[in-house]
């Protein structure tokens, strides 16, 4: 009885793991980290390292309203344009 419970276990458990996921996927974070990038070329705290990462927020900021609107405009896109096979 135990054998058949723990071989049942061991074959939903994988199905049932991707139930336990909520939200958004984690992003991995691929490009240089701010900190480092303006420390390498400011002191911390300075006046200059402050203007640098407030810089990098608002470049980041202005990248991801970028893609958020290209991915809006293909939405709308293919809505208005449906292929027909």
């Amino acid at each position: 009885m135990k054998i058949k419970f723990a071989a049942i276990f061991l074959l939903l458990a994988p199905l049932l793991a991707g139930c336990l996921e909520r939200g958004q996927p984690t992003m991995v974070d691929s490009g240089p980290d701010d900190d480092t990038f303006c420390r390498a070329s400011h002191a911390v705290g300075s006046p200059e390292y402050v203007a640098c990462r407030k810089d990098r927020d608002v470049q980041r900021a202005s990248a991801n309203a970028r893609a958020d609107k290209r991915q809006r405009n293909l939405g709308e896109y293919m809505l208005n344009n449906p292929s027909r096979p």
